[in-house]
């Protein structure tokens, strides 16, 4: 009798460490090696899961993750949305971050030109889940943005170019709750009374930085673009800005040309003065920051690329000098071909 109750014992024993094993193993035991990104879109299951993981990491034992998402039923509760799975996830912790919808947030970074609505809903697509038609149907919807105080002609403005820390399902929409608080935070009390001081609103100071960021990338001389454009404000002179007529285009022209500039819009700013109805990109803070501080150089009026051909711009007082910048600049052009 003993030896058969030692004998009981050591099976028991056995099954227990075996049992236990095998779930130390799926619940607590990593069951990769590597790092892997999931998006998960609806209609996805286990296969494309795995599929996805095996082409970014090694799985230790596939036929266990397999076992364990079947004993989880994942192909009944699996939630879409942007996964990672490292080194230390086991297989259980995976199979619950993908029913319970554990997501990772991504970031979703506004920069760059953000000149066309095709561009903006390009570059919102290729980071959230929303597709890009969406995003273009959205920025034509009144009723969408007027909680956003934009229309469908201003919906630039209703973007600001940072980094945002998301969730890869978010809408459109959450994205422009993000940008408006973003937005707030930057229109500090100092920065209203920056651009009161300017002659110019909020909003206007938005549309005048992105004629700014139209007109050139170089930092340093930002502030005195801006301070051109105010100087024809305070005169009552037309922008006569280039970008604005591009905008009319839809950035389409390789070359404006005069007769570009009868493009009969409020955009162009050749025939209409003051400002144009709306931004005609997204500027991002370092414009609005030059339209706030501007370099007015005693009263500069003109500016034209400069001679040197280096992206630079060179600044005038008067008509005469700057006809004599852009004849030396048209020279250089000439000399170069």
């Amino acid at each position: 009798m003993k030896t058969i109750a030692r004998l009981l014992a050591i099976i028991l024993g056995a099954v227990a460490i075996f049992v236990g094993y095998n779930w130390l193993r799926d619940n607590r035991l990593p069951n990769f090696y590597g790092k892997a990104e999931l998006f998960v879109n609806e209609g996805d299951g286990p296969d494309e899961v795995i599929a996805s993981l095996g082409s970014q990491l090694s799985i230790l034992s596939e036929k266990r993750l397999r076992k364990v998402f079947s004993a989880k039923d994942v192909a009944s509760y699996i939630k879409p949305g942007h996964y990672v799975v490292d080194s230390k996830s086991s297989s259980v912790y995976v199979a619950r971050m993908l029913n319970n919808g554990w997501q990772t947030p991504v970031r979703v970074t506004l920069a760059g030109s953000l000149r066309t609505r095709e561009e903006l809903a390009r570059k919102v697509s290729r980071q959230l889940k929303a597709d890009s038609l969406s995003v273009i149907k959205a920025m034509d919807d009144a009723a969408f943005l007027k909680p956003y105080g934009v229309t469908p002609e201003t919906v630039f403005a209703a973007f600001f170019p940072s980094s945002y820390d998301m969730y890869w399902t978010e809408s459109f929409g959450d994205l422009l709750d993000k940008c408006r608080k973003a937005s707030d935070a930057y229109w500090t009390d100092d920065n209203l009374a920056k651009a009161a001081k300017q002659g110019l609103s909020r909003r206007d100071a938005v549309i005048l930085a992105s004629i700014v960021k139209g007109e050139s990338r170089y930092k340093p001389e930002l502030p005195k673009i801006a301070g051109v454009y105010l100087n024809r404000l305070d005169r009552g002179m037309r922008l006569q800005a280039d970008p604005t007529v591009a905008f009319c285009y839809d950035y389409t022209l390789n070359r404006i040309l005069f007769r570009h500039l009868e493009f009969d819009s409020p955009y162009n700013t050749y025939r209409y003065a003051g400002l144009p109805p709306g931004p005609i990109n997204v500027p991002d803070a370092e414009y609005i920051d030059a339209v706030l501080n501007p370099d007015r150089g005693g009263g500069n009026l003109f500016f034209c690329a400069s001679k040197n051909l280096d992206g630079t711009h060179v600044f005038a007082k008067t008509a005469a000098a700057h006809g004599r910048n852009a004849r030396a600049f048209q020279q250089a052009l000439k000399n170069r071909k």
